[in-house]
């Protein structure tokens, strides 16, 4: 009879693990000049596991937006896997897919253009389930109401056109439409860029508390280090396409190694000291 000191543990496997992915764009110059080819993303490695918060972080054009188009299948990567759950999704056809995508989902950067204007708070958070045939009408209608309800939105508001909500609102409507599925991924792409401090913190503070709710893993793209280090538990760096810096994210922030990483860190301690003075200024 097996005892418990006999029983090996299974190792636990990570929601997301990327490898080797690479992708680059043909930049068209003039008639007469040769296009360029640009390198957005080279030999990336990431993972991340069950509950945790990966942010992937750099200025802007290094390649971190185009990271997370690509682990979305959104883009097809030229190379490299993207393990999600075990099943590794780079290369897979759109029939293929289809499977698959309840199980990752995106949160943008502008919620408002990435909802139908013509649709209401119910109709943008059943859209995702309709494409994916599940529930019928009423299970539709009634998971969107709970969904509501869980991301601080009135219920009683489903009817009401998302283009009437506030920026934070249609940001939690953005959320609740990613939930929809039950997905075990969630792509964060800037998605609390452009708020005032106020929302995003609160927004922030949604973000952990239906991460606990759900044992969600989140890919955070985003290039504030403030909301960087309250979010996440680790911090990869990019810079011109590639991974320069990775680790705990206390480590990271505490002994900065490359000189992009200290940069980002010097950019948000004087966008902060501004922040400050303007404050006592007022």
């Amino acid at each position: 009879m097996e005892t418990d000191a006999n029983v090996m543990k299974a190792p636990v496997r990570p929601v997301l693990r990327v490898n080797g992915l690479s992708k680059s764009y043909r930049r068209k110059g003039a008639l007469w000049q040769r296009s360029d080819v640009v390198v957005a993303a080279s030999e990336v490695d990431i993972e991340i596991f069950v509950g945790q918060t990966l942010a992937l972080v750099g200025s802007s054009g290094s390649g971190k937006s185009t990271v997370a188009r690509c682990v979305t299948r959104l883009e097809k990567p030229d190379a490299g896997k993207i393990w999600l759950e075990g099943t590794d999704i780079a290369q897979l056809d759109s029939r293929e897919l289809r499977s698959r995508r309840p199980k990752m989902q995106m949160v943008f950067q502008d919620a408002a253009t990435s909802m139908n204007p013509r649709f209401t708070a119910a109709e943008v958070i059943e859209e995702p389930m309709r494409i994916q045939k599940q529930g019928d009408k009423s299970a539709r209608r009634t998971r969107a109401k709970e969904l509501m309800q869980e991301v601080g939105l009135s219920p009683q508001w489903a009817d009401r056109y998302a283009m009437d909500f506030s920026g934070g609102q249609r940001q939690r409507l953005a959320i609740a439409r990613a939930l929809a599925l039950k997905p075990t991924l969630l792509v964060l792409d800037e998605a609390l860029s452009g708020l005032d401090l106020s929302t995003e913190a609160q927004i922030a503070n949604l973000l952990i508390d239906l991460q606990a709710a759900h044992s969600l893993a989140y890919l955070l793209i985003s290039h504030d280090l403030a909301l960087v280090t309250r979010l996440a538990d680790t911090i990869a760096v990019m810079a011109h396409g590639q991974i320069v810096e990775q680790g705990p994210a206390v480590q990271v922030i505490a002994n900065a190694r490359h000189p992009e990483t200290r940069s980002l860190i010097a950019s948000t301690r004087a966008a902060q000291a501004n922040l400050f003075a303007l404050g006592a200024a007022l």
